[in-house]
């Protein structure tokens, strides 16, 4: 008796979107439109379910091919396996990955051309060779794919091969968390590794991560020197994915990773290291407090139930060895609960914290809270006496007393993200490596960062809050200082004023007769394969420079050797010049920015504009990693056309994947197909609109620059209001 045939994948209409290269609106228009347009075959009113091959003929039928990037494509395949029946790949596949990445893009694409069972079968041969290699943490069995599991297989080569190994280890663990139901597991933003990992001195051999998810901050120390990589997390997926990344981008050091809780059972006893590094789970009760009570890492005092981030303290603090530093992320209620008064009060007393450093909001998940960085060395037998320790308040560094400083970074609006200041954070590491190298003589600096003597730190509460203890250091301004940088603030903000009542004056646009004006639009992928335009992008540690069906340009460029800026995302949502540490670049070669060149941020979301077209003060500087680079040929396409339509709210939209952290295709960003005088006229109206945006944005900061320094200077004594006329 035949076998009824197997079911076709169902998917939804956001997944039709990104298959099409279209924006969601744009398949809700099909279904209204066209009358042969795929009825639903399955999920519910709202939320419909389409057969996926008849999609793909419906599709294919009017010329529409396939622009789903090729992690999309993962990612999609990844969830229609499992729909029809297919087990769980994730952690298999993660081993896989490393095999694929040491493999050339010709070999990926052979093996892609293998029968089902052979190519099931080389897999699996693959996998298990890497899942034999030191420094993997164990499986719970070996590993196994089959001829059903071809089409995953196909569809990760693929996305190894045009976007590199991060890329596909990205997709599968957030396809693995999420069928764990797992909270809390973060990837800790790049910035922010680098940061914790300069915090350490000198260039530690050993580093430690207990709590490593995705190995971002081993990752960082070994770019900083560290040739010894330990971790464990107490998720499977977590430490193969630490492991295989660790294997990708520090291929030199030597890592070891391993699953499991590092309070209750800790992989490394007696390990001692140089450097402990981590951002560890928080707000756990269920910790081991019970049967950990009389663990002898508790040094500085048994932490309360509620205080399992004191836990992770000492436990970091127990695999130092003398001299050796920790660097923890940690929430800002560890500084201030009554319940840890007691172990802050001992790690006070012994000078085993050093510094307090606090983040602000959107630095790291949680967006909505600003994190703290703590600090901490195991004290030495016989060693030097400390008598204080630091606090920096990177908030108030973003806006500081001091003049000079400049107006403070793009706040959120509404459900925008914030955008982050990472040059200004850095100021952190400059007041650590001064306060580190004579604690006794550092100076500090007024609202932003301050030295505070231990005994004036034991009261009852012993409150750490880095806020609280830099504010009382503002007294410090000089008055006839701060009254010099109000008026020539004030200065600022009324020429500001002016220029934008200027812009504002522009009126070069008018309503359309009748109804809106609709596009034949054309990719920017088919427009760069037709030569319109160039797509070059910084290749990120693990990738490779072709994106397929984007026609992404070698990065040709310069490697990052510090001698040139680095043009970053923020940059563009900040309309600043280039900001960024070429050390970010990792030496990695990036494209050098010409007049002319259309940029776009990678990531969605935030305050300001997505895009916009590099000036001569840009030009020579390096394309960041966060950004896409749009070269076009001006005898085609007017560069502020292009600039105004990439970076359009619906545009991007539809051009951005992911869950948490929305990232740009940049090949399915859709121009509209005009003439270039039509396109110049646009490009102008595009132009006034960046000009207005741009005042609008200066003038803003400057207001709330000028009203900051009005009213901290009333506050703080060293400005007097003028006394009223009778």
């Amino acid at each position: 008796m035949s076998q009824p045939p197997a079911p076709s994948a169902q998917v939804t209409a956001a997944e039709i979107s990104r298959i099409a290269g279209v924006t969601r609106a744009t398949v809700s228009n099909w279904r209204r439109r066209h009358e042969d347009f795929p009825e639903p075959s399955g999920g519910t009113e709202s939320s419909p379910l389409y057969d996926l091959e008849a999609v793909r003929s419906w599709l294919a039928g009017r010329g529409h091919a396939a622009a789903a990037n090729p992690s999309e494509e993962l990612r999609t395949t990844l969830r229609l396996h499992a729909q029809s029946g297919g087990g769980a790949l994730s952690g298999d596949l993660l081993l896989l990955v490393l095999a694929a990445a040491r493999r050339r893009p010709k070999e990926l694409t052979d093996a892609a051309q293998l029968s089902d069972a052979d190519l099931a079968a080389q897999a699996q041969r693959e996998g298990a060779s890497v899942a034999e290699a030191d420094g993997m943490p164990a499986a719970d069995g070996p590993v196994r794919f089959t001829a059903a599991d071809a089409t995953v297989l196909r569809a990760l080569y693929a996305c190894v091969r045009d976007e590199g190994g991060q890329a596909a280890l990205a997709v599968l663990a957030e396809r693995e968390l999420e069928d764990s139901a797992a909270s809390g597991a973060y990837t800790t933003p790049g910035p922010l590794a680098d940061l914790l990992a300069r915090l350490i001195p000198g260039t530690p051999a050993a580093v430690l991560d207990p709590a490593c998810g995705s190995g971002t901050l081993l990752a960082a120390a070994a770019r900083r020197g560290a040739r010894e990589l330990y971790g464990q997390d107490a998720l499977p997926v977590q430490a193969r994915r630490s492991a295989v990344s660790l294997a990708l981008t520090a291929p030199e050091a030597t890592a070891a990773v391993r699953t499991g809780d590092s309070l209750r059972a800790d992989a490394f006893p007696g390990l001692l290291v140089d450097a402990v590094l981590s951002n560890p789970p928080y707000g756990v009760r269920d910790w081991g407090h019970d049967e950990l009570a009389y663990d002898p890492r508790w040094a500085y005092g048994v932490p309360a139930r509620a205080e399992s981030e004191l836990a992770w303290v000492q436990h970091a603090l127990s695999h130092l060895r003398p001299g050796g530093h920790a660097v923890l992320l940690l929430p800002p209620a560890t500084a201030s609960r009554t319940s840890g008064r007691r172990v802050r009060a001992e790690l006070v007393r012994s000078g085993a914290l050093r510094a307090v450093i606090a983040l602000p909001p959107g630095a790291s998940m949680p967006l909505h809270i600003g994190l703290q960085v703590w600090v901490l060395q195991r004290p030495e037998p016989g060693g030097p006496e400390r008598r204080s320790v630091l606090f920096v308040d990177t908030a108030a560094a973003s806006a500081s007393l001091v003049a000079g400083s400049g107006p403070a970074p793009a706040r959120p609006r509404g459900g925008n993200r914030i955008v982050v200041d990472w040059a200004r954070i850095m100021r952190a590491v400059e007041a650590w490596a001064a306060f580190a190298a004579d604690p006794d003589a550092y100076g500090g600096e007024p609202g932003v960062a301050h030295a505070v003597d231990v005994v004036d730190l034991l009261d009852d509460m012993v409150d750490l809050t880095p806020a609280r203890l830099v504010k009382a250091s503002r007294a410090e301004v000089d008055p006839a200082k701060l009254a010099a940088e109000v008026d020539a603030t004030r200065q600022d903000l009324a020429k500001a004023a002016r220029a934008l009542a200027k812009s504002a004056g522009y009126e070069g646009w008018s309503a359309a007769a009748g109804s809106a004006r609709e596009w034949r639009t054309a990719t920017a992928a088919d427009l760069s394969r037709g030569g319109a335009l160039t797509l070059l992008r910084t290749v990120p540690e693990g990738g490779r420079a072709s994106g397929r069906g984007e026609a992404a340009g070698t990065p040709s460029g310069e490697p990052a050797d510090g001698t040139r800026a680095v043009l970053t995302g923020s940059d563009i949502a900040r309309g600043s010049g280039p900001s960024g540490d070429p050390a970010e670049l990792h030496g990695e070669a990036a494209p050098v920015i010409a007049t002319g060149d259309v940029l776009v941020r990678a990531l969605a979301g935030g305050d300001g504009p997505m895009s916009r077209v590099a000036s001569e003060d840009d030009a020579g500087a390096l394309l960041g990693p966060h950004v896409h680079l749009f070269r076009p040929d001006p005898a085609r396409l007017d560069p502020w056309f292009l600039a105004g339509f990439l970076g359009a709210e619906e545009n991007i939209a539809g051009a951005s994947t992911g869950s948490t952290v929305l990232t740009v295709s940049p090949g399915r960003l859709r121009v509209p197909l005009l003439p270039l005088d039509d396109q110049r006229r646009y490009g102008e109206a595009f132009r006034h609109v960046h000009a207005l945006r741009a005042e609008a944005r200066r003038a803003a900061q400057l207001a709330e620059e000028t009203a900051r320094l009005l009213a901290g200077g009333l506050t703080g004594g060293q400005l007097l209001p003028t006394p009223s006329e009778a």
